[in-house]
C-alpha cells in the first residue's frame, strides 16, 4: 500500500513537471509492482492511454498536489477579492461616464471653457481688464492753455488713470454648428450713456462648413486690419488716428447680418448693418437709445454695406509671410428736420484725439456735418458716404511692419467730391525672438505666447519694441476738422500669454486746426505737447 501511494505521488509529480516544462514524455506503470517507468516494457501500461488499460479500469490521471490553506488565509483572500471586485466596478463606472456623450470637460489652459464629450455643446467665459494711465508733458497751447474768450475753461489735457475697458462675456456652440457670443463692457455704459450701450458683441451664427459661416446680431464691421484685430492684441495702446476716426469712434459694433468665408490663406467677409446697440453715437439717428419707440423725429435707422478681402499671397511659414487686404463701405445716413425745415438730429461727425487714452479730448473735430435749414442755400447735409481702406503687413521672424490707408468720401447737399483721409505705418521687433501671431479666419493679429513666461527663476516673458508714424486729415472743401501727425514709440512686455504691460510715448509733430469752427479744436492749433501712456492688461 505504501509503495502504491509512493508510485502515485511520483507519477503526479512527474506528470505535473512534464506539463509545465512542455517536454513530450510518456509514463508507464507496471501493472503488478506499480512502479513507474519512462520507457515501455513487458507488463507496463501507458498511464494516459486508456486503450492500453485492461477492460473495466479507468485511465490513471494524476492529481496535482495542493497545499492545505488555513482558514485565516481564506478570509484574507476573500477580502482581497472583494476589494478588487469593487475597484473593477468603479473603473467600469468611470469608463461609462467618460463615454457618455453628455459628459462635460472643463478646460482651463486658455481661459474657462466647458465642452461635452461628443463636442455638441461648448461654453466659455471671456473677459478683459485694461488699466490705463496718461501723463501730458511739455504742453504748449494757445491762449495760455485756455479756450478762446474771457473766463473760459482750460483746454490742456489732464493727467490721470482710468479703467479703459472692463468686459465680461460668454460664447459657445450648440450642436457643433450653431454658435453665439454675448459680451458687455461696463465702461461703455457710464454717465450719459444708456445701460444697453455697454453691449459689444451680441450675435448668433451658424457654421455651414469649416470655411463658411453666417451671423445675426451686433458685431464688428468687417473693415480694416487694425480694427479687425482685438484691442487685446494691438501693438499700441490706442488704435491709429484714421482707424479710430473713421471706424472705431463711430461704434464699430452694429446690428445686422454678416457672412464670412475663409481658408488657410484667404478670407472674405461682408455685412449689412444698421445702428449700434444703445445710446446714439455719431452715425446713429436714434435719440435716447434704450427706447424702441422712434417717433418724435428720430427717423429710420441708418444702414450700411461692408466688405473686406484679405490674405497672405506669400506664406513661407507662420513666422514668414506677407498680408494684403482691402475693404469698402457704403453708408446711408439720416438727416431729420423739424416742421419749419430746421435740422433736428442725425447726420455724422468725425472727431478724434492724437492717441490720448485717459483724457480722451477730441483735438480734431469736423463738428456736425449737417447744418442749416433743409434745402436752403448755404446749408449742408451728408446723405451718404463711402469708405475705402488698403492694408498690408509683413512678418519675418521677430520683425514685422504694418501700414494702412483709409479714406472717406462724403456726398450730399453742399458736398461734392470732399474726402477725408489718413494713414499710418509702424515696425515692431521682439527682443526675445517671438513672432506676431496671425489668425487666418479673420485676417487679423492674434495672441502672443512668450517662449518662456516671466517667473523668478530666469523667465523674462516676451519683450517687443515698436515705432510708428500716424497722419490724419479732416480738412476738405467746407470741412475744417483739422490735420495732425504724430510719431510714437512703444514697448510691450508680455509676462505670459494673458498678461502684458504697455508703455507708449507720443510726440505731436504738427497740429493744424486753422479755420475750425469748433472752439476746442481751435485751442489746439499749432499745439506742441508729448504724451506718456501706460496700460496693464489681463484677458482670458
Amino acid at each position: 500500500m505504501k509503495h502504491t501511494k509512493l508510485v502515485i505521488a511520483m507519477a503526479a509529480t512527474l506528470s505535473a513537471t512534464a506539463s509545465f516544462s512542455a517536454l513530450a514524455m510518456d509514463l508507464y506503470v507496471d501493472s503488478k509492482t506499480k512502479q513507474v517507468f519512462t520507457e515501455p516494457g513487458k507488463g507496463r501500461v501507458l498511464l494516459t492511454d486508456s486503450a492500453n488499460v485492461k477492460s473495466g479500469h479507468t485511465p490513471f490521471v494524476p492529481t496535482p498536489y495542493v497545499a492545505p490553506v488555513a482558514a485565516s488565509d481564506i478570509d484574507t483572500i476573500k477580502k482581497d477579492l472583494e476589494l478588487k471586485t469593487n475597484a473593477i466596478a468603479a473603473l467600469e463606472e468611470h469608463a461609462k461616464e467618460e463615454s457618455d456623450p453628455k459628459h462635460a470637460h472643463v478646460k482651463l489652459d486658455d481661459g474657462i471653457h466647458f465642452a461635452t464629450k461628443d463636442g455638441n455643446f461648448t461654453a466659455g467665459i471671456n473677459g478683459r481688464l485694461q488699466v490705463d494711465s496718461q501723463s501730458n508733458v511739455n504742453q504748449a497751447l494757445n491762449n495760455g492753455g485756455y479756450l478762446p474768450g474771457a473766463g473760459t475753461m482750460p483746454s490742456t489735457l489732464s493727467d490721470g488713470m482710468a479703467i479703459r475697458r472692463g468686459r465680461l462675456g460668454v460664447e459657445g456652440t450648440f450642436f457643433k454648428n450653431t454658435f453665439y457670443k454675448f459680451e458687455y463692457d461696463f465702461t461703455r455704459a457710464g454717465a450719459g450713456n444708456s445701460t444697453s450701450s455697454g453691449v459689444t458683441d451680441a450675435f448668433i451664427g451658424y457654421n455651414f462648413t469649416k470655411e463658411a459661416l453666417i451671423k445675426v446680431g451686433a458685431f464688428k464691421e468687417p473693415f480694416s486690419l487694425e480694427e479687425a484685430t482685438s484691442n487685446r492684441y494691438t501693438t499700441f495702446i490706442e488704435r491709429n488716428m484714421a482707424v479710430n476716426t473713421f471706424v472705431d469712434d463711430l461704434n464699430t459694433y452694429k446690428i445686422g447680418i454678416g457672412g464670412n468665408y475663409s481658408t488657410d490663406r484667404w478670407m472674405a467677409a461682408t455685412s449689412l448693418q444698421t445702428e449700434a446697440v444703445g445710446v446714439s453715437k455719431n452715425t446713429t439717428s436714434a435719440v435716447g437709445g434704450d427706447t424702441s419707440n422712434r417717433n418724435g423725429g428720430t427717423g429710420d435707422t441708418s444702414w450700411e454695406v461692408n466688405g473686406r478681402v484679405a490674405g497672405t499671397p506669400w506664406n513661407e511659414s507662420k513666422t514668414k509671410f506677407l498680408h494684403v487686404g482691402a475693404g469698402g463701405t457704403y453708408m446711408q445716413l439720416n438727416n431729420n428736420y423739424k416742421s419749419d425745415g430746421s435740422f433736428s438730429n442725425g447726420g455724422i461727425t468725425f472727431a478724434n484725439g492724437i492717441g490720448n487714452n485717459v483724457d480722451r479730448t477730441n483735438i480734431m473735430s469736423t463738428g456736425g456735418l449737417t447744418s442749416g435749414n433743409k434745402g436752403a442755400a448755404g446749408s449742408h447735409a451728408v446723405d451718404h458716404l463711402t469708405r475705402f481702406g488698403a492694408e498690408t503687413a509683413v512678418v519675418y521672424g521677430p520683425f514685422s511692419a504694418q501700414t494702412e490707408y483709409l479714406r472717406t468720401d462724403l456726398s450730399g447737399q453742399g458736398y461734392s467730391g470732399n474726402a477725408l483721409d489718413g494713414y499710418y505705418g509702424y515696425m515692431t521687433y521682439f527682443l526675445t525672438g517671438e513672432s506676431r501671431n496671425y489668425k487666418a479666419k479673420t485676417a487679423s493679429w492674434d495672441r502672443i505666447k512668450p517662449s518662456r513666461n516671466f517667473d523668478l527663476k530666469g523667465g523674462w516673458g516676451a519683450w517687443e519694441l515698436a515705432t510708428g508714424y500716424d497722419y490724419l486729415n479732416l480738412n476738405s472743401g467746407p470741412i475744417f476738422g483739422g490735420r495732425a501727425s504724430t510719431a510714437k514709440v512703444g514697448i510691450n512686455w508680455y509676462l505670459n500669454s494673458h498678461t502684458r504691460f504697455m508703455a507708449n510715448y507720443i510726440k505731436a509733430l504738427d497740429i493744424n486746426n486753422a479755420g475750425s469752427s469748433v472752439a476746442l479744436t481751435k485751442a489746439y492749433n499749432n499745439a506742441d505737447f508729448d504724451i506718456i501712456e501706460t496700460r496693464v492688461q489681463l484677458d482670458w
